[in-house]
């Protein structure tokens, strides 16, 4: 074989072997976690040893709030995550009145059904879709909104206590709660409210063993508080500042779930460069710590994100 020939045959293999060591190492982890869309207001759902992570979605040309569809990501190891395009969007709502206002989800699972509680700003109220799959198709079963209060009507957030009583937290500077029956669209009793230090919007409940935590939006530019409490009913105690303001946005919006044994808080910050900010935003992912006496550690907010 001539010199020639025998450098490229070497270059070629050479490359090869670079080629299939990439493929064969685990995936770098990257932050944000999405870097193909603008995502916002993360709402992670553990069903089957699989976090399925619903979010809002800001359009690549928004100059302001600009979200008209709601994306499904789903990770078995918060590493790697597979796209699943929108799954849900205004145009399931035949009430909604426009086509820009697709805010914060969030989807729970009882009984083989996923109920997806989505809320539309400007006093339009909150509904409900409905489906067999965490994939969707989602369908709306009432035809009118769930909640229809206030102008304040936004971000809700939904746990299943132990007992299997259901509860939904939502609000923007007023937060309420109310009880919803076993079929996940209809409420249990009255609407209830809670006062809390400088609520902004942005609830999210979650349990550990006998404590209940509320973490919410802080002010403005938005840092992350949570409370405390022995029920889901309250009363809350107040205990801090849980996360600073999140990079280059305005807006945050956090939620904590476990997955395989590690606890893990994940919000949205406008760090894409060049083109991130308050209106194009990207979700990120850091891990949770609690304190001996089961109050919560300070979140870190790391550049690396997740690496396992």
């Amino acid at each position: 074989m001539k010199p020639k020939n025998i450098y490229i045959a070497l270059t070629f293999l050479m490359t090869l072997l670079v080629f299939e060591s990439a493929h064969a190492q685990k995936s770098i982890p990257q932050r944000p976690i999405i870097q193909t869309s603008y995502t916002a207001d993360p709402a992670p759902m553990v069903y089957k040893d699989t976090v399925f992570l619903y979010t809002s979605h800001d359009e690549d040309d928004a100059m302001g709030f600009k979200m008209k569809d709601w994306l499904l990501y789903s990770s078995t190891d918060m590493v790697n995550w597979t796209d699943h395009g929108a799954v849900a969007s205004l145009d399931d709502f035949d009430w909604v009145p426009y086509d820009n206002g697709a805010w914060a989800v969030q989807c729970i699972e009882r009984n083989g059904k996923f109920y997806l509680y989505c809320p539309m700003p400007g006093g339009v109220g909150i509904g409900v879709l409905v489906a067999d799959s965490p994939y969707g198709p989602f369908k709306d079963p009432l035809g009118k909104p769930l909640v229809k209060n206030s102008n304040h009507d936004i971000d809700p957030t939904i746990l299943i206590d132990d007992d299997g009583q259901a509860y939904m937290y939502w609000g923007n500077t007023q937060l309420y709660w109310v009880k919803l029956k076993d079929n996940m669209i209809e409420f249990e009793g009255e609407i209830q409210t809670v006062d809390l230090p400088h609520f902004t919007e942005a609830p999210w409940i979650h349990k550990k063993d006998d404590w209940y935590y509320l973490s919410y939006a802080y002010k403005f530019p938005e840092k992350t508080a949570y409370a405390m409490s022995k029920s889901i009913e309250g009363p809350w105690e107040y205990k801090g500042i849980l996360n600073e303001v999140a990079g280059n946005s305005n807006t945050n919006h956090q939620s904590i779930i476990e997955f395989k044994d590690k606890w893990y808080f994940i919000y949205h910050n406008g760090s894409i460069p060049t083109h991130g900010g308050s209106f194009r935003r990207s979700v990120c992912i850091d891990r949770l710590y609690y304190n001996d006496d089961n109050t919560l550690k300070r979140v870190i907010m790391t550049s690396e994100g997740i690496q396992e």
